[in-house]
């Protein structure tokens, strides 16, 4: 089965899901390219035992969600669309691999922090710079305290710094880095490796797995959206760093 929606790309055959994010260069994703992945996850999760998302275009991922849907009037609606993915994907039993390059930043790292493999190129770049825009990424305050480490994912979280694929790999985000010309061949060799193995018991484990260390995942996500929408995002400071990055200034903080 393939199918395409405008920004997202989706091809089925031998249970295996391949979305592709494709919205180049930087395949950023606003609220109707989150609805439309969240409709294709939800035809395509039944009927696959793996998913891999990767990036159309040579410079990324995902740069990560669109700031102009940050604004008030669209935040709420953006938040809304974006989580029911992570919703979706905490529950499914499938496998998920991310096929990362390039830019791999704000909601593009929030996704792969979901996926069980993060097969990553050497030039690909890593970071959560939502700190510098006035706010915070609630997926990752979840997911990442899980992957690398508290003091790890505080490190990333209030520095919004870029990390290269090595180090995301030191930190446990990363789980292999291959050539720049290779990704698709390593994801190919990874499939290969997991097939030969009892579809049940590897989704059997998985989800295992994820039910001892990410059990309540759900439950601290719509904790940290409650307060991302009812206090965050009515801050000064919130609002001003989404005005600022639309308008290409320096944003002017209040400290409220």
């Amino acid at each position: 089965m393939t199918d395409r929606q405008e920004t997202i790309s989706l091809r089925v055959e031998r249970r295996t899901a391949w979305i592709t994010l494709d919205r180049p260069p930087l395949n950023i994703l606003d609220i109707r390219m989150m609805e439309t992945l969240d409709a294709e996850l939800e035809r395509a999760l039944p009927e696959s035992d793996f998913v891999i998302f990767q990036g159309a275009g040579p410079k990324a991922f995902s740069a990560g969600a669109e700031i102009a849907d940050h604004t008030p009037e669209r935040v709420g609606t953006m938040l809304s669309a974006f989580h029911a993915i992570f919703r979706r994907l905490s529950k499914a039993d499938c496998v998920k691999i991310a096929a990362v390059h390039g830019f791999c930043l704000g909601g593009g790292m929030e996704l792969a922090t979901l996926c069980d493999f993060v097969l990553a190129t050497k030039s690909a770049q890593f970071g959560q710079p939502e700190i510098k825009l006035g706010c915070y990424p609630p997926v990752a305050m979840v997911t990442l305290p899980h992957l690398i480490g508290v003091r790890a994912a505080a490190d990333l979280i209030l520095t919004g710094r870029q990390i290269g694929a090595a180090e995301a790999q030191r930190l446990g985000l990363v789980t292999r880095i291959v050539p720049d010309s290779e990704l698709r061949n390593a994801v190919d060799n990874l499939l290969l490796e997991v097939r030969a193995f009892s579809p049940s018991v590897l989704q059997l484990t998985r989800k295992t797995l994820w039910n001892l260390h990410s059990a309540e995942f759900a439950e601290q996500l719509e904790e940290i959206e409650r307060v991302y929408l009812s206090v965050l995002m009515k801050t000064h400071d919130a609002q001003e760093g989404v005005r600022a990055f639309l308008e290409k200034r320096k944003p002017v903080w209040k400290a409220n």
